[in-house]
């Protein structure tokens, strides 16, 4: 359950801001003045405040909920501008194009990939097989769980394959993140672009039908229960 505890606004009107905002191609300014037209009056700054507070809490929930996605994985990188620095979005989805997980981090080696395959391996088990451009971090990312299986007895791995055409559902799949991230012209903060984008890839399940068929916001409103 999300806490909502010590909100000035109903929880309705909340979810209503941040779902709307993780969804479409809005600004801040754009949203406030939208709220207000409906009698709702907050600045921009609190809405902000709204998307790196519950956003990402909200994101966890989806995780646990969503549809049971297949073994077979497909990894890439794509590139988010943080304080006027290029990052990495790390994302997977499997085979049929679900969303498996996803992470934004500074750096693009060994270590984020390491941390980025462990988090998805918690989140939906371990994959019989992982398809992959040329990233030698990966690469090297994949080896290491191998060799970690191997290390405590297990006769699993992970097969790994090379494949720009199997990779070709991530990286279309990218598409429907950045379409929204565009308008927003990069972030001032790590911590806002995270929670951001555990939005906008919420929203994003939501629309895959991962989290189910009936209204968005409905289904949106539903994680924080």
């Amino acid at each position: 359950m999300v806490s909502f505890k010590g909100a000035q606004f109903p929880q309705d009107v909340i979810l209503h801001a941040v779902f709307f905002y993780v969804r479409y191609g809005v600004s801040y300014r754009d949203l406030e003045e939208i709220l207000a037209e409906r009698g709702v009056v907050v600045d921009h700054a609190t809405l902000n405040r709204w998307v790196v507070r519950y956003a990402s809490d909200l994101a966890a929930v989806a995780q646990r909920r969503k549809s049971t996605t297949a073994p077979s994985w497909r990894l890439d990188e794509t590139y988010v501008k943080v304080r006027g620095e290029w990052c990495y979005l790390y994302r997977a989805v499997d085979r049929n194009g679900q969303t498996l997980d996803f992470m934004l981090s500074e750096h693009r080696d060994e270590a984020a990939a390491l941390r980025f395959l462990a988090q998805a391996i918690s989140s939906n088990g371990l994959p019989r097989a992982c398809a992959i451009d040329k990233s030698g971090a990966n690469t090297a990312g994949l080896k290491e769980i191998n060799a970690a299986l191997r290390k405590v007895g297990s006769d699993r791995r992970i097969r790994v394959f090379r494949s720009k055409y199997l990779n070709n559902i991530v990286e279309q799949d990218h598409r429907g993140v950045k379409r929204r991230i565009r308008p927003i012209l990069g972030f001032k903060s790590f911590r806002s672009a995270t929670a951001t984008l555990d939005g906008i890839e919420t929203a994003h399940m939501i629309r895959k039908g991962q989290l189910g068929s009936s209204c968005p916001f409905k289904i949106y409103a539903s994680l924080a229960a």
